[in-house]
């Protein structure tokens, strides 16, 4: 009996051991984007905002849905909604708003966004596009 009990409380002195680790632990920086210049990006997920006040809060799979969901309404303000979403700090979400516009025939559009933004990012998402075409 006594043995069991020596054993449960080992056991729960190594969990009380590892969750105050987990806790106190050092985290890691988190890394920052650059502009390729060394500035910070100065990317939002504001333009969701434009769609409407419940849009604003979206997890990053949850716009590229919505990205996906207005790529098929083809009018301009989704049009214009686009090309906002091209300025999300997601890389996967502007892709998806990249390919969306390409594919609505606004390829010129996305260019012309990435001319302005020169960078990793940029290249990137170029890169991605001439796969997917």
């Amino acid at each position: 009996m006594s043995t069991i009990v020596l054993v449960l409380a080992v056991v729960l002195l190594a969990g009380i051991a590892l969750g105050a680790y987990a806790y106190l632990a050092p985290r890691r920086a988190a890394p920052t984007a650059s502009a390729g210049d060394g500035t910070p990006l100065e990317a939002s997920t504001a333009w969701t905002s434009e769609a409407g006040e419940e849009f604003a809060e979206l997890s990053e799979s949850a716009r590229c849905d919505l990205v996906f969901a207005v790529a098929a309404l083809e009018d301009e303000r989704s049009q214009r909604l686009l090309e906002h979403a091209l300025g999300d700090p997601a890389d996967a979400v502007a892709t998806a708003a990249a390919h969306a516009l390409a594919a609505n025939g606004r390829r010129a559009a996305v260019e012309a966004f990435l001319a302005r933004h020169p960078g990793a990012r940029a290249d990137r998402i170029a890169q991605t596009l001439s796969l997917l075409d």
